[in-house]
């Protein structure tokens, strides 16, 4: 491929976690092709990450989730027409692998590659697919989406360009709501209940930790568990509502992150902080554990081919076992 004429589109409409865990993809293809132009399809509410990103020529809203509440037939439509006025490309990769993305990228031109059969939850979407790679589901995501982006794009795995990589997203000045000195973040939501530590947990975790200990919320429901945990915690401090571009800078300058398996927390790894991640329902294969960047996995067995959702083991991880490995990471 010829890299001062390439246009690539890279179709990762959500959710948070994994656009973060597919951004490590932009760095690698720049690396061999350095003039290419890549353009992101992204779901309008996760836009903002992306926003005025250095190697993202272009981010394309699709209001998939818009068009699934208001029922509007008047917004698909003209969806569908945004996308398929757009200039083509040389090559588009569906990263997420899910009938939903696998539509969206049929939908613009150019050829598309994507999972094949046995690396995908959703067969059907590989009939929208000109070409597919191999990619065992089981794999760790991060290398998973690496891989599905290179090798649509004929470029060659090298594992050290995941490990050397540059922050993923721009970093500005420290915020002012932090404090002089160390701060911890933890990130106490997450998407399904069971991905969830308990909030009493959480107020024990902060007492035993050394430096102040700010909790990142996103909903209503998480702002009022943040609130009972500085309650019941002296060293926990509630942290300000935030958009997606102030969260990533607020994370960026924090010297630990401890969260449960969602997006904020895998911020952390993104923008090379330190960062431990509880896992109940889910496991290990959801980062890439780094010397700084860690999990912690409750007894429970996962398979990953059926999560299954009402796995709560992770309230059996003790807080004293996450506050020694932070220290240990401090």
């Amino acid at each position: 491929m010829n890299s001062a004429k390439l246009r690539i589109a890279i179709v990762r409409l959500s959710a948070l976690g994994d656009i973060v865990n597919t951004a490590v993809a932009l760095q690698i293809v720049h690396k061999y092709y350095p003039n290419a132009q890549i353009d992101w399809y992204v779901e309008e509410v996760f836009a903002p990450i992306l926003l005025d990103h250095p190697l993202v020529h272009e981010v394309i809203s699709v209001p998939i989730k818009r068009i699934k509440k208001t029922k509007s037939f008047q917004l698909l439509r003209k969806s569908i027409r945004n996308l398929r006025s757009r200039e083509g490309y040389d090559q588009i990769i569906d990263a997420q692998g899910l009938l939903k993305s696998a539509i969206v990228a049929s939908l613009i031109k150019g050829k598309v590659h994507g999972f094949d059969r046995n690396s995908i939850r959703e067969k059907l979407a590989t009939s929208f697919y000109d070409t597919t790679s191999a990619i065992p589901y089981e794999m760790n995501v991060i290398k998973r989406n690496v891989l599905v982006i290179a090798e649509g794009l004929h470029i060659p795995y090298n594992e050290n360009d995941i490990l050397q990589k540059e922050p993923l997203f721009p970093q500005k000045e420290r915020p002012s709501e932090l404090k002089e000195g160390k701060n911890i973040a933890c990130v106490i939501g997450a998407s399904w209940p069971s991905k969830c530590y308990p909030k009493e947990h959480f107020a024990t975790l902060c007492d035993a930790l050394p430096y102040p200990t700010y909790l990142i919320w996103g909903s209503e429901a998480e702002r009022l568990d943040a609130q009972w945990i500085c309650e019941h915690s002296s060293n926990a401090l509630l942290a300000p509502k935030m958009s997606l571009g102030e969260l990533v800078n607020f994370i960026s300058h924090c010297d630990l992150i401890i969260g449960n398996d969602t997006g904020p927390t895998h911020i952390a790894w993104a923008m090379n902080r330190p960062s431990i991640t509880l896992f109940g329902p889910t496991n290990e294969r959801m980062i890439y554990p780094t010397a700084i960047n860690i999990g912690i996995k409750s007894p429970s067995d996962v398979n990953i081919l059926k999560i299954d959702r009402h796995d709560f083991s992770i309230r059996h991880i003790p807080p004293e076992t996450i506050s020694r490995k932070a220290k240990e990471l401090l």
